[in-house]
């Protein structure tokens, strides 16, 4: 952690920390779906860079932090307005945009398809055919990116992200698509598969809270800012053994 980054006055402000944990303590959503993020740890504790920014936030402005654990980015969103947590760490997107005020980025991850080796799929740009099936975890970023842009391919959704990487190959579906990282380990560790070289997106990790919390949002904006900037991310993402993730550029002012 850069030991040169000021520290700013984290409880300047006690309204918005009454907005952010109205509860007296921070309700962080984990989504164990997307293990660059979030991984449970041996001991059942919640490890990963997400949880790290959680404990430090909450650290940082006085409080506990408890985690509400999810298996799904979607289920995450959908809940956005159910006062079940009050930060989450999800990909930014357009339709979760009406329900969660988000930060900048802090993490950039490259999605892409996985397939078996002797597929006719070469490119990412072979994908969207007529044919060509795609199986992805129900409600994820990269659902979400492909039901908008696919035109001819077929969408294949599975209840979870790890279903769709084990079992679309004896389910006959042409490709899978996801996070880089997971796919690499799965192709890594079972032969006869390989992931696409390119990306068919970016996706963008960010935190965000319920909309309606705007001083609360204010904060963790802030403190997301402050998080990259002074290693934080950066360090978070090492100790979990994701350090070939990208940690996100300052938000633009």
């Amino acid at each position: 952690m850069n030991s040169n980054q000021h520290e700013p006055d984290w409880k300047a402000d006690p309204d918005a920390i009454q907005e952010l944990a109205p509860k007296g303590r921070i309700r962080a959503a984990i989504n164990y779906g997307n293990p660059v993020l979030a991984k449970r740890l041996p001991e059942g504790k919640a490890g990963g860079v997400s949880a790290d920014l959680a404990r430090g936030l909450a650290q940082r402005v006085g409080l506990e932090v408890e985690f509400v654990s999810f298996d799904t980015a979607g289920k995450v969103a959908d809940t956005a307005q159910d006062d079940v947590w009050d930060i989450a760490f999800l990909a930014i997107d357009p339709k979760r945009a009406e329900t969660i005020a988000y930060t900048a980025p802090y993490v950039l991850i490259e999605g892409t398809y996985m397939v078996r080796e002797d597929s006719p799929i070469k490119t990412i740009e072979d994908v969207d055919q007529e044919g060509v099936t795609v199986a992805v975890g129900k409600g994820a970023a990269y659902d979400l990116f492909l039901s908008r842009t696919l035109k001819n391919a077929e969408i294949v959704r599975y209840p979870l992200s790890e279903d769709a990487i084990e079992r679309f190959d004896a389910d006959g579906i042409s490709t899978v698509a996801g996070v880089r990282q997971p796919l690499n380990t799965h192709a890594g560790q079972f032969p006869g598969y390989r992931v696409l070289e390119g990306r068919f997106t970016v996706i963008e990790q960010a935190m965000g809270c319920p909309k309606g919390r705007d001083k609360a949002a204010a904060l963790v904006r802030r403190y997301l800012e402050f998080a990259k900037a002074s290693g934080m991310v950066a360090d978070g993402l090492q100790r979990s053994g994701e350090g070939d993730a990208t940690v996100a550029p300052a938000a633009q002012a």
